[in-house]
């Protein structure tokens, strides 16, 4: 199970919306095994494409290191799908870093932005559970 805080929720969906037209993406930061995600780290996608997400270098080397600082570690990544849904694509798969990681996807395809979580261990795909909470 995902648990975000609901002001990380709204910094994930915010950070999605403002990416248009291009595909957004970002770092989660939060305790190790615990499944709560308590930061949100903007990044840029340095790809700056509709269908595809690269996350800057630089922005995860900040997000590692403020992370770290408050000892906390990046438990996921995220990002927006603009023309389809909130579910892993082959691209996404094969790019998946760390199999402990939350593979966390919001569609932006129509009406209100849809975010669905996935863990991805060796190529397959299962979703979880996303929770949001007050705090």
């Amino acid at each position: 199970m995902l648990r975000l805080t609901e002001p990380v929720y709204l910094r994930i969906v915010g950070h999605c919306l403002d990416g248009l037209p291009d595909e957004a993406c970002g770092l989660l930061g939060g305790g190790p095994g615990t499944g709560k995600v308590t930061v949100c780290y903007p990044t840029r996608n340095v790809a700056a494409s509709a269908r595809v997400y690269t996350v800057d270098p630089k922005d995860h080397l900040k997000a590692d290191r403020d992370a770290e600082g408050r000892g906390l570690e990046i438990v996921g990544v995220f990002h927006s799908h603009t023309h389809t849904e909130a579910y892993p694509s082959p691209t996404d798969v094969a790019q998946a870093p760390d199999p402990s990681w939350h593979y966390v996807l919001v569609s932006l395809k129509a009406g209100p932005p849809v975010l669905r979580s996935y863990r991805i261990l060796d190529g397959k795909i299962s979703e979880e559970p996303v929770v949001v909470e007050a705090r």
